[in-house]
């Protein structure tokens, strides 16, 4: 299955008619749906794709009735539990956008890492898991959902989120400012904690002197003052915003063009504490002033040393 190639201009995730999420299990699709329903989204869990076009359907039968009111918008929480069923989603995809649907597909990935981890956290078995390893079902499910990552709209690595970073970043994506035709994550991170891997672009800051070998500034991060002016009256930072903003203005004319709706911008350091956190501020801040771009910041790693 291959991406629409022509999503409706102008349109985003929190316009899309259906919006489906899927995802690796223990990426955060609960979160997701969550999120979700608290922005007053209808969202169904672990619907069988064959009844996405009826679902699609009783969505329209309700407007029909009653066109003056507000009707929700509709999400659906597609995966592996559904089992047998699963291998059915890119045939429902198909069959929606033929009838000119064109949903939108929200792809949620993690490290096997990080999966690892959370699987283990909560002592559950992975639904793929049957009678091997954890890592063996995390690995299989990760060969199922291939093609899906890869034909997304959005895909979006929560390996170094926690919860709350998780929610705010979905609640910003799906919440939507609908005057926005690009929707731009500035997130900051370290290098250390290995690169994020929903990132499309990535900036490199340690060719800035570090604060964190000026003691008063150690204890300190990239969102304190003091740190802020530190970073941005060293050589080239100043220069460094002025032409990534200039660069990024080049492209962001590029990804609207191509239909692209939501674009992350990562900013690294050493731990992500300093300086990319600054930069990251203050890079959002200059793209936040283009005319149909609506940014938020990230920060990864923060108070993660």
């Amino acid at each position: 299955m291959t991406a629409d190639p022509n999503p409706t201009p102008g349109r985003s995730l929190a316009d899309a008619p259906i919006v489906i999420v899927t995802g690796m299990s223990g990426a955060g699709r609960s979160t997701a749906a969550n999120v979700l329903e608290d922005l007053g989204w209808l969202v169904v869990d672990n619907l069988p794709p064959q009844l996405l076009s009826a679902l699609a359907d009783l969505r329209d039968e309700a407007r029909e009735r009653n066109p003056e009111a507000s009707m929700q918008q509709v999400a659906v929480v597609v995966d592996v539990r559904s089992r047998g069923w699963f291998g059915m989603l890119s045939e429902a995809i198909a069959a929606a956008r033929e009838r000119g649907e064109h949903p939108s597909l929200v792809f949620l990935d993690a490290t096997d890492e990080a999966l690892v981890r959370r699987f283990e956290s909560v002592r559950r078995p992975h639904p793929l898991q049957a009678d091997g390893r954890l890592l063996d079902g995390i690995q299989l499910e990760r060969t199922m959902l291939v093609d899906l990552r890869s034909s997304a709209d959005v895909v979006i690595d929560t390996s170094g989120l926690n919860v709350h970073q998780l929610t705010a970043k979905l609640s910003s994506l799906f919440a939507g400012d609908r005057r926005a035709q690009l929707r731009i994550a500035v997130m900051s991170f370290g290098f250390k904690y290995g690169l994020p891997l929903d990132a499309d672009v990535v900036f490199d800051m340690r060719f800035l002197p570090n604060p964190f070998w000026v003691p008063e500034l150690r204890p300190l991060t990239g969102r304190d003052a003091p740190v802020a002016e530190f970073v941005m009256a060293q050589p080239g930072a100043e220069e460094f915003i002025d032409r990534a903003s200039g660069l990024l203005t080049t492209m962001i004319e590029g990804y609207v063009r191509e239909g692209r709706r939501y674009v992350t911008v990562a900013v690294g350091c050493t731990g992500g504490k300093h300086r990319s956190v600054a930069t990251a501020e203050a890079l959002s801040t200059r793209l936040g002033q283009i005319d149909g771009v609506d940014t938020f910041v990230v920060h990864r790693d923060l108070g993660r040393e």
